[in-house]
């Protein structure tokens, strides 16, 4: 270990100077000299060599996948005339942004853990005494009533209600996330509220039987929106994290790489949240039998489950193909 500190403390400059080199080059309109070309492939040869060492000594260390990221964006600088906004856009979605999740899987189920001790928090707050719930939730949900859960509401603006669900959700996951500059603590309060929230609320229904209800008709959304938030609320912790322990790495230059990694997983929600508003609008306001609104839980659970695991193996081959790469190049 005292080697791989000694190695890593040796070639930062040399890894910072390229991340700087690669934000400088994938400005839009940017036009760099040839010295500097020169002098960008010649870091990016270098960081190859050094993952490639990484890759056969340390393979499952922080700093191995570290720096596969900045060669592999390193990589779409130095040849981004062959890449096209679209292909980069489904290259994040089909492995970066599974790839970045396991990574930081660590600190997603954290988040969730957060959530949950909220949820039975409130839930047992509520259970136990009804009246609490004014105190617990905004005063728009204080008044609700679980015997018109099943009520028509047909006359719902489906497609305004589904931009405004999305737009506050989304709001939300930007919080959490931007909440990791106070070291995490704002991250971790609004991730317990929100569990608070929901806990409050089931327990609320469930006291007036009406728990089948109350879950038909927050599962279909809930199931990919609470998923959103734990990868946003994740990446706010994980900020807050590396502030606190930077390891070999100055504060600065982890939590600016933090900050730039824990953004692209909040990029990465925004297609769940586009999602689960979609559901919210138009499923979950429905009177369509309470059965095939858990089906369609299921459902989203099944294929967020499809897309992690095929983005894993997808992964484990560009991997391996990288790693082959490499070997020859040294």
């Amino acid at each position: 270990m005292l080697e791989l500190t000694a190695f890593m403390r040796k070639n930062k400059p040399l890894w910072s100077e390229l991340d700087r080199r690669i934000d400088e080059m994938s400005k839009r309109g940017a036009r760099p000299k040839a010295e500097d070309v020169d002098r960008f492939a010649s870091l990016h040869k270098q960081a190859s060599s050094h993952l490639a060492y990484l890759y056969t000594h340390h393979p499952n260390h922080e700093a191995t996948a570290h720096l596969n990221r900045l060669v592999s964006r390193s990589h779409h600088a130095l040849y981004r005339d062959q890449w096209n906004s679209t292909e980069s856009i489904r290259a994040f979605f089909r492995t970066g942004f599974v790839s970045m999740l396991r990574a930081r899987g660590v600190f997603v189920a954290v988040a969730a853990l957060l959530v949950a001790i909220g949820f039975l928090s409130g839930f047992a707050a509520v259970w136990s005494d009804p009246l609490k719930l004014a105190a617990i939730v905004p005063a728009e949900y204080a008044g609700v009533d679980p015997s018109r859960v099943t009520d028509e509401r047909e006359n719902l603006q489906q497609s305004v209600m589904s931009a405004s669900i999305m737009t506050n959700n989304i709001r939300v996951a930007i919080l959490a996330f931007a909440s990791g500059i106070t070291l995490g603590i704002g991250t971790l309060y609004l991730l317990v509220y929100n569990g608070v929230l929901i806990g409050a609320l089931a327990a609320l229904f469930h006291r007036e039987g009406a728990g089948y209800e109350f879950w038909a008709y927050i599962l279909p959304h809930g199931v990919i929106e609470l998923t959103a938030i734990f990868i946003a609320g994740g990446a706010g912790l994980y900020m807050g994290y590396v502030f606190l322990a930077p390891g070999p790495f100055t504060r600065r230059f982890r939590f600016l790489t933090a900050a730039k990694e824990s953004a692209l997983l909040l990029i990465g929600t925004v297609p769940l949240f586009v999602a689960a508003g979609l559901i919210e609008g138009y499923i979950t306001p429905t009177t369509m039998p309470l059965a095939l609104k858990y089906g369609v839980a299921g459902l989203t659970l099944a294929l967020l489950a499809v897309y992690y695991a095929y983005g894993l193996k997808k992964v484990a081959i560009e991997a391996g193909e990288r790693a082959e790469r490499l070997q020859r190049v040294s």
